[in-house]
């Protein structure tokens, strides 16, 4: 059964498991934004690489947009099927099993097993929290976790993909937190030394009905331009 979206327990997942399987590690996620249903079009072009190996990890917002609602947004079950989609986890999956010392931590193992780090939707809420260090859930808390400078693994990094209402995005407050990931963590602006890309958003019809900017990059575009800087062949 797949990792991570099924109640029963299975061994936790230990990235120590994975480190000389000689894949490329894609750690997916999604939060709370419409464009989520775009997310099983990026993991199936993403898995149509041979040595790729894609975990995605969804917030509870984001996971009811991927229901079986539509034929555009399969169950999780169908997206485990992808290929090279090896696990999908969610916030019950990061404490399913009492704790007790020495045993694996999943924000941890994920954030150790990841080469790269793509949320694509990132949305409005996320940004938020992302910007201000919390860490309320799963995906949060892979964020908060990561190895900003290389200090225990090599650098690497995170692109993000903002999905959000026109107004959301136009916001004062969003202006500030998207202000926070490209001039004090983005990679461009810090010589190097920074961990974030932020694929900014496009205008057009958004799901409410409004036209404007806010809408997560084309899905397509986002795919070329993640195959194109991790050096990912076509």
């Amino acid at each position: 059964m797949a990792d991570g979206i099924v109640p029963e327990l299975g061994p936790p997942f230990s990235a120590a498991d994975y480190a000389n399987d000689g894949k490329f590690h894609i750690l997916l996620a999604a939060s709370g934004s419409v464009a989520t249903i775009k997310l099983p079009n990026i993991a199936e072009a993403l898995g149509r690489h041979a040595n790729v190996s894609i975990r995605i990890v969804l917030t509870e917002s984001s996971s009811k947009f991927l229901a079986g609602q539509s034929a555009e947004q399969p169950t999780l079950e169908q997206i485990r099927c992808l290929p090279n989609v090896d696990g999908i986890y969610q916030d019950l999956d990061e404490w399913k099993i009492p704790w007790v010392r020495g045993a694996t931590i999943l924000h941890i193992e994920l954030r150790r097993w990841a080469h790269f780090m793509l949320i694509a939707p990132l949305s409005a809420n996320t940004l938020a929290k992302m910007a201000l260090g919390l860490a309320d859930n799963l995906l949060l808390s892979v964020v908060r976790a990561w190895d900003v400078q290389g200090t225990v693994e090599p650098p690497r990094k995170i692109y993000v993909a903002p999905s959000m209402n026109t107004m959301m995005w136009k916001h004062p407050l969003t202006e500030s937190q998207i202000k926070t990931l490209e001039r004090g963590w983005d990679v461009d602006s810090t010589e190097g030394k920074g961990w974030i890309t932020v694929l900014r958003p496009m205008e057009k019809e958004l799901a409410c009905g409004d036209t404007g900017d806010g809408a997560m990059r084309d899905w397509r575009v986002i795919v070329r331009f993640i195959e194109e800087h991790v050096g990912l062949s076509s």
